[in-house]
C-alpha cells in the first residue's frame, strides 16, 4: 500500500500538518521545509561551506521568515512550494515530505 496525504493544512503562521493514509500525523515548520528545500540549486548551496560575510538580497530582507505563498499538487507523487522569498523551484516528493514530517523539531 501505498502512503499518501489524505489532508494537507496550514497549521497556524509555522507549520505545515499532514495527515497520512497510513493514520500518521506529522507536522514541520515552514523554515524546516524552506531550509530543505529538494532543487538543484539549494542542495548545491548545503554542499558550500557557510559563508559569514554574505550579504541578503533586498528581496530576502523584504521577505522577513520564509512563508508560502502557494502549495499545489504535482501528479500524485509530490507537491510545489511557491515560497514569499520568490524561490519555486523546489518539487517536495511524497517521500521527501513523509520524512520531513516525521521528525521531531
Amino acid at each position: 500500500m501505498e502512503i499518501r496525504p489524505v489532508r494537507v493544512r496550514r497549521e497556524g503562521d509555522e507549520r505545515l500538518q499532514i495527515d497520512w493514509s497510513d493514520g500518521v500525523s506529522g507536522s514541520v515548520t515552514w523554515a524546516s521545509l524552506r531550509t530543505n528545500c529538494p532543487c538543484a540549486n539549494c542542495r548545491e548551496e548545503r554542499q558550500k561551506p557557510a559563508d559569514p560575510f554574505r550579504i541578503l538580497s533586498e528581496r530576502e530582507l523584504q521577505a522577513g521568515p520564509p512563508r508560502p505563498v502557494s502549495m499545489s499538487p504535482v501528479g500524485y507523487y509530490a507537491y510545489k512550494i511557491v515560497w514569499n522569498d520568490g524561490h519555486d523551484a523546489g518539487i517536495y516528493t511524497i517521500e521527501n515530505l513523509r520524512e520531513l514530517t516525521s521528525r521531531t523539531e
